[in-house]
């Protein structure tokens, strides 16, 4: 019997991170957090600062003998712009940078052979960037970030249309 896992990920504003992943099959769960930095329990006013070394990221509980570590990888894929180091869209700046946080080897070996793929591809002109590190304590954002885009369906809409992000996920990956 498959137990739960968990994957995070960071892929710029955890709001537009959450969608994506919290409507497939197997996935028990999508949580807007911040990792990777050296402030221990930080607010979303510290993290937006850019100083904590946080990320801005979704932590994910799947159920694998539903949906697959692979899955779940390309679908973050889809979601970025691997080749930007700087932040993602409109958000700039080290705390909205994209990664992928490996719980486990198996994992890290699965990002790490995705990424390879990618790069070998062509389908980017530029390197791709995007960091493969591991997971380390996840931190839940405070409540009114959690489940964004349906609890404030209008400010999450106007502000995801405003990104740029959907362009360029039609542009580059429909």
């Amino acid at each position: 019997m498959n137990t739960l896992q968990k994957a995070t990920f960071a892929g710029g504003c955890f709001w537009c991170m959450v969608k994506p992943f919290d409507q497939w099959d197997g996935v028990h769960s999508v949580i807007s957090g911040y990792t990777g930095g050296q402030v221990e329990n930080p607010t979303y006013e510290q993290v937006k600062t850019g100083t904590t070394g946080h990320y801005e990221a979704v932590e994910i509980t799947f159920d694998p003998s539903i949906i697959s570590y692979e899955e779940i990888v390309e679908v973050f894929w889809r979601q970025i712009d691997p080749t930007d180091a700087g932040g993602q869209f409109q958000d700039r700046g080290d705390q909205y940078r994209a990664a992928i946080f490996y719980h486990n080897e198996e994992q890290k070996e699965i990002a790490q052979a995705s990424k390879m793929a990618l790069a070998e591809s062509g389908k980017f002109s530029k390197p791709i960037v995007t960091q493969i590190l591991p997971a380390v304590t996840f931190y839940p954002a405070e409540d009114y970030h959690q489940d964004f885009y349906k609890k404030s369906e209008k400010e999450y809409k106007e502000d995801r249309a405003k990104s740029g992000r959907d362009e360029f996920i039609a542009e580059n990956w429909e």
